[in-house]
């Protein structure tokens, strides 16, 4: 019987975090999804893109080859822009620039959404009813991941 894959949606900031970092639990992610595990699915929004594209090109534009050298390494899938209407679900418990990542990741059947958003983290925990569980890297990597290398993590 083959074993269920594991889709992990990674906000921008953990991606980001782990491009610039040689160290920490978004690094150790980005590096396990390069491998290619087969328990293990990758995802993030092309909203998300968007905006790490953006906040480079403002802050660090000489990282761009990197970044755009790097990603396809992540073998990650993109899940399209939501549309408004794929907001409707998520109600006003968020803030309006977190709707589309959250969008994205509903649409991405995810399991885990994984942030270093601690107020993002807070929100989504007090609005209940989405259908992923919400972790910090470091959550993720003690946590989840062993429990996914075991075979005992269900959805």
């Amino acid at each position: 019987m083959e074993r269920k894959k594991y889709r992990l949606f990674l906000d921008s900031n953990v991606i980001l975090s782990g491009l610039f970092s040689e160290r920490g639990a978004p690094r150790l992610i980005l590096d396990l999804l390069s491998l290619g595990l087969p328990v293990l699915a990758g995802l993030t929004g092309r909203f998300n893109l968007i905006e790490i594209e953006r906040n480079l090109q403002k802050k660090m534009p000489a990282a761009l080859p990197a970044y755009h050298h790097y990603l396809p390494k992540l073998r990650l899938e993109i899940i399209p822009v939501p549309s408004p209407e794929d907001f409707r679900a998520l109600g006003a418990a968020v803030a309006d620039k977190d709707l589309p990542v959250l969008a994205s990741a509903i649409k991405g059947k995810t399991d885990h959404f994984v942030t270093g958003d601690k107020r993002l983290i807070s929100l989504i925990g007090k609005k209940g009813g989405l259908p992923f569980k919400t972790v910090c890297p470091a959550e993720f990597l003690d946590k989840v991941l062993p429990e996914i290398l075991q075979g005992k993590r269900r959805r």
